[in-house]
């Protein structure tokens, strides 16, 4: 596997991910109602930030938080109410944990507020598309930029997506949009590629992005997947006769996870931390020793 160093500064706290022998672990943490998979649960600042510092102490290397869903055929929500859903959190979160916090938004209005506020990793599903002045944003406060592969949007991306050539075409968008960041004023060394697993693609889809993600890797940029109780998962699970409840998801999980990590990805993006990190420990031994 390709190695990495993604080191920066920001608000006077200096952060460094050594990324190759030992695979990150993203933490999720969606303070939303609507999100597919804890849309709810986190609604409340004190229950977010708690629910953060319990990932942190799992073994998360990167808390990602989020203030609007992504799930298929999900609305857009304003630029206040995801201010409100989210500041309060990284605010809070900010002084109880010493990891990297990630804003998952398509806004750079949150991104430049959540950065003030103790964010120090823009997580944009659009790749720096959606909003003009998020690349400005992020080549201005000197953050790492997460960019994503999506076809569509939210509201149509699960609407029969079909490719001529599924792997060449998000190898394609990925190195267009990495060009456009580093033309922006990115810096090359804090880009960090995803091929956006659940994003405008079928099950198998996904299954094949996953097989073949070490030529997404070979691009020469850090790579993120996010498999984390995706619906592919459930309806593989339903194919092979499995049932698909909550505890054989997460089974589903970590296997996807294991897979995508012998094939190339340097951060999973997760719900189950503990889990994660448990499984990613072990694939690194194998690989490593």
């Amino acid at each position: 596997m390709i190695s990495f160093k993604l080191e920066w500064q920001i608000n006077k706290r200096h952060y460094c991910l050594e990324l190759g022998k030992r695979t990150r672990i993203m933490g999720i943490l969606n303070t939303t109602p609507d999100s597919f998979s804890d849309g709810g649960r986190y609604l409340k600042c004190d229950d977010a930030v708690a629910h953060g510092v319990r990932l942190f102490e799992a073994g998360a290397d990167i808390l990602d938080i989020g203030g609007e869903s992504s799930r298929p055929f999900s609305a857009p929500v304003s630029v206040q109410e995801e201010l409100d859903r989210v500041i309060p959190v990284i605010e809070k979160l900010a002084g109880k944990i010493d990891i990297p916090i990630s804003i998952d938004t398509v806004k750079s209005a949150v991104a430049k507020e959540a950065i003030n506020a103790g964010a120090s990793i823009i997580n944009d599903i659009t790749a720096l598309k959606r909003d003009e002045l998020m690349v400005c944003v992020a080549a201005q406060m000197g953050t790492p930029v997460i960019l994503m592969h999506m076809k569509g949007t939210p509201a149509t991306m699960q609407i029969n997506p079909q490719y001529d050539d599924l792997l060449g075409e998000i190898a394609s968008y990925l190195k267009e949009r990495a060009k456009f960041a580093v033309n922006g004023g990115v810096s090359s060394d804090r880009i960090i590629l995803d091929p956006g697993i659940g994003f405008g693609k079928t099950v198998e889809h996904n299954l094949v992005v996953i097989k073949h993600l070490d030529k997404i890797a070979a691009i020469g940029f850090p790579i993120l997947v996010g498999p984390s109780r995706k619906s592919f998962i459930q309806k593989s699970l339903l194919d092979s006769a499995a049932i698909p409840i909550a505890s054989t998801i997460e089974a589903g999980t970590m296997a996807a996870v294991a897979a995508s990590i012998m094939k190339g990805a340097h951060i999973v993006r997760v719900h189950d931390v503990l889990s994660a990190r448990a499984v990613a420990n072990i694939i690194d031994a194998v690989q490593n020793v």
